[in-house]
């Protein structure tokens, strides 16, 4: 890969990952701790609907998270399955589980700052969606900022795809301008997004997910997680699969689109993941996800076999939106 000239800091990778950015940011590497700080979610509470989203478990895409009392439990919890091996390391506190600024601003406060003031603790990455983002959040989480110089606040916001059809196929519950207006404002505060996007929603073809991948690129957030479609027992995707309504990506399939996307993806863009495993006892399909290292070893190969890379056919203007 080295005749490409990539960037020497994506450490001889094909693309920015974000382990590269963290060894090139703090020198060592980052893990991540995931936390479930007690929230619900606009899409169940009745606010917006009570289903959830139509790939959403009931542990609320948190099933890896810690679980305990309180966050400074959960670390405690999350920290010690690192084991001594990791001592010296630091870590991100991830908040995961559902919708994680949907509660009362008094308490955000409380559970950022709690995990803010873990000396072994980085920075957070809050998980949320664009519709849950008001002006008063947004301040407080400026403010967080300054208190905590130099950790970092990041927030993950769920996009999906930018076309409204599958976006109500899914249950997502917005349309793409209350995402576009969130982008906007947190960029306004100089707030670090993360954008999530599914490959492998059923109605999206090759051309549908390049446009949101150029719609994403148009948006030049700090990073990017491609997540692979997979279906969770008990959910209501689970209920369109066991019909036979939607089908799922080989391996093969879904490292080529995979492969595609990165090409498209801008350079300045840190990858954050690259593929989406859940519990193995929950997985329903496509099972191969569970594994987790063949994936990448397999996009991995794809990649120097057919000479591609982050941003190799990336366009300026973003001519696909």
């Amino acid at each position: 890969m080295e005749r490409y000239n990539l960037p020497a800091h994506w450490l001889g990778r094909p693309y920015y990952s974000l382990d590269a950015w963290f060894k090139q940011e703090y020198g060592c590497k980052i893990y991540k701790i995931a936390l479930d700080a007690g929230f619900t979610c606009p899409n169940r509470d009745g606010r917006l609907d009570s289903r959830g989203c139509i790939f959403c478990s009931v542990g609320g895409s948190g099933e890896f998270a810690a679980r305990g009392s309180s966050i400074d439990v959960q670390l405690k919890q999350g920290l010690s399955l690192f084991g001594e091996k990791k001592t010296g390391s630091r870590f991100l506190a991830y908040f995961q589980a559902y919708t994680n600024t949907y509660g009362p601003l008094d308490y955000l406060e409380n559970i950022y700052s709690e995990a803010l003031s873990h000396p072994d603790i980085m920075g957070i990455s809050i998980a949320t969606r664009p519709d849950c983002l008001s002006l008063e959040i947004l301040e407080l989480l400026t403010s967080l900022k300054a208190r905590y110089a130099p950790k970092v606040i990041w927030v993950e916001l769920g996009l999906q795809t930018i076309h409204e059809d599958t976006a109500c196929y899914i249950r997502r519950g917005y349309p793409l301008s209350v995402f576009t207006s969130a982008m906007t404002d947190l960029v306004n505060h100089d707030i670090p997004v993360i954008v999530h996007l599914i490959l492998g929603l059923p109605g999206e073809n090759e051309d549908r997910i390049l446009q949101t991948v150029d719609y994403i690129n148009s948006l030049s957030p700090f990073g990017v997680k491609l997540q692979l479609l997979h279906i969770l027992k008990g959910t209501d995707l689970a209920k369109e699969y066991e019909a036979g309504k939607i089908e799922v990506f080989s391996k093969e399939a879904y490292v080529t689109l995979l492969s595609k996307c990165l090409t498209y993806l801008s350079q300045d863009i840190v990858i954050h993941r690259l593929t989406g495993d859940g519990p193995k006892d929950l997985t329903l399909a496509p099972y191969w996800s569970l594994h987790k290292r063949e994936v990448l070893n397999s996009l991995h190969k794809y990649l120097k076999e057919n000479h591609l890379f982050q941003g190799k056919l990336f366009v300026e203007d973003h001519s696909l939106f």
